[in-house]
């Protein structure tokens, strides 16, 4: 047995302690990844950009990077040591984040973020799997959610850091300070964390003698070197059409646009030719689509929302970017929290009933969550059902953290069950892997399409109404949130015949 495979120790309280580690690093991932939103208003004003190039810069820069080399990174992690992988991850991301504050320009300030998506990228996959290992089936979903905390935590930090440092010190610094931190924890988990076995805590299975253990089961990989030269096919296209409307003067669409395209392409079908193996295990199953489009769906309003809020509290509620800071930040973390643990809790224990309870939970949240972030950007109107004059602008505030609370609970209630539900559509050798693959589609979809999305539709919607044109743009984007809801509900009935325990 290596250091890198070393047996789960026997203290019981090891465990809670690397989860503690764990959620740890996944705090700092969100608070480096989160706190652009808080700083969009410093960083528009000193670049000079559009709601829909800071949607740029929140989105493709970052997820463009961090969806598609998660996958090769969760493979060597599958055949390596995960704690290393996300060790060197954590300094990666840091060090990126640090450089931030020392952009000079919109173009630096893009690159800049894309290493920080580099870093971020081997982060979260390996995470999955060394949690798998440490807590047994009937916990996972908990212990899942428990991980899930970072977002919260993350997000909560990074706005209120972030946001107090920028309005007293700067943005970069409130860049660099973020960065530092980073560098700081990262031998913390390198030296304290161990690779349990994998699939150690499985539940035990009575084989035949002469079959052979899953690992060794020869797999197929036709569908992943399938979908791998799909996209390989796809990044040649749009190269040529780039490279045609570049020298030749056709034009066909713009340039950069498809030569971003079809390196992004390449990247991804380089990553399922590394994780084809595992890619023809978890695509055949509808459960994978479903849980993974339905997951992307509701990530396109979390994500986005989550980098908007922000500003809309600047725009449409007249608050300062200190004030933003306290006020977001609450949000966050009391809705956060309360939201992930009650989602895995309330699934694993659904879940004695059928495993479709998994998805099942998330739908049901999301349904709630689209008319309670209407309600509660519409706070003044609610009050002035009760109150003459719409009541103060302290009631209106007050009233609006209250409901906000509510969806942006129900927002990540998702987190616990669908990943615990990935964690059990492939064997627990590919588990990394398979997290990797959920995360492309998720990630990719939800991050890069959802912080645009909502910039691109906050520009587009400027003309009619104004400053308060972000606020519209929000309203459209929660049907997203019943997309995600009908995608889970098909989920919770193919999971049953797709889950391997």
């Amino acid at each position: 047995m290596t250091d890198a495979t070393a047996a789960v120790p026997a203290r019981p309280g090891y465990r809670y302690y690397v989860l503690a580690i764990l959620v740890l690093v996944y705090m700092l991932n969100f608070l480096d990844r989160q706190i652009i939103g808080i700083l969009a208003a410093p960083l528009k004003a000193e670049f000079g950009l559009s709601d829909s190039q800071f949607g740029l810069l929140g989105g493709i820069a970052f997820a463009s990077v961090y969806s598609t080399l998660a996958i090769p990174l969760a493979a060597l992690a599958d055949k390596t040591s995960r704690v290393w992988i996300m060790t060197g991850a954590l300094a990666v991301w840091s060090g990126f984040t640090a450089l931030c504050g020392v952009a000079g320009s919109f173009g630096q300030l893009f690159l800049f973020r894309m290493g920080v998506g580099v870093g971020e990228a081997g982060g979260v996959a390996p995470a999955y799997s060394l949690i798998a290992d440490y807590f047994p089936p009937n916990q996972r979903a908990r212990a899942l959610a428990g991980f899930a905390f970072g977002i919260p935590l993350g997000t909560a930090a990074g706005t209120l850091i972030g946001g107090l440092v920028a309005a007293t010190y700067g943005w970069r610094t409130a860049f660099i300070a973020v960065g530092l931190l980073g560098l700081l924890i990262a031998p913390i988990l390198r030296l304290t964390v161990k690779d349990p076995v994998r699939g150690g805590t499985d539940a035990a299975k009575v084989v035949a003698a002469d079959a052979a253990p899953v690992e060794t089961v020869p797999v197929s990989d036709k569908v992943g070197r399938t979908a791998s030269l799909v996209m390989l096919g796809l990044g040649v296209g749009c190269l040529i059409l780039a490279a045609l409307n570049q020298f030749a003067g056709v034009a066909i669409g713009s340039a950069l646009v498809l030569a971003f395209g079809g390196l992004l392409a390449m990247v991804i079908g380089v990553s399922f030719w590394i994780a084809r193996k595992t890619a023809s295990v978890v695509m055949p199953k509808p459960s994978f689509w479903l849980l993974a489009l339905g997951a992307a769906s509701s990530s396109v309003c979390g994500y986005g929302v989550a980098g908007w809020l922000p500003l809309f509290f600047m725009r449409s509620f007249n608050l300062t970017l200190a004030q933003t800071s306290w006020y977001y930040s609450g949000i966050a973390l009391i809705g956060g929290i309360l939201g992930i643990w009650l989602g895995g809790a309330i699934a694993d224990k659904l879940a004695k009933r059928g495993k479709g309870a998994y998805p099942l939970t998330p739908a049901i949240a999301f349904i709630i969550s689209a008319p309670c972030f209407i309600a509660a950007m519409n706070s003044p109107w609610l009050i002035g059902l009760v109150l003459p004059g719409g009541g103060s602008n302290a009631q209106q505030l007050i009233l609006a953290f209250l409901i906000f609370l509510i969806p942006t609970g129900l927002n990540l209630a998702w987190l616990g069950p669908i990943t615990a539900a990935v964690q059990h559509i492939a064997p627990a050798p590919m588990r990394s892997t398979a997290s990797a693959i959920f995360l492309l589609f998720n990630n990719l979809l939800g991050i890069a399409v959802g912080f645009f999305y909502f910039g691109w539709m906050s520009d587009l919607l400027a003309p009619r109404f104004g400053e308060e044109s972000l606020r519209w743009a929000i309203y459209t984007g929660m049907g997203f949130y019943l997309m995600a809801a009908v995608l889970l509900f098909g989920a919770s009935r193919t999971l049953k015949r797709d889950w391997i325990d």
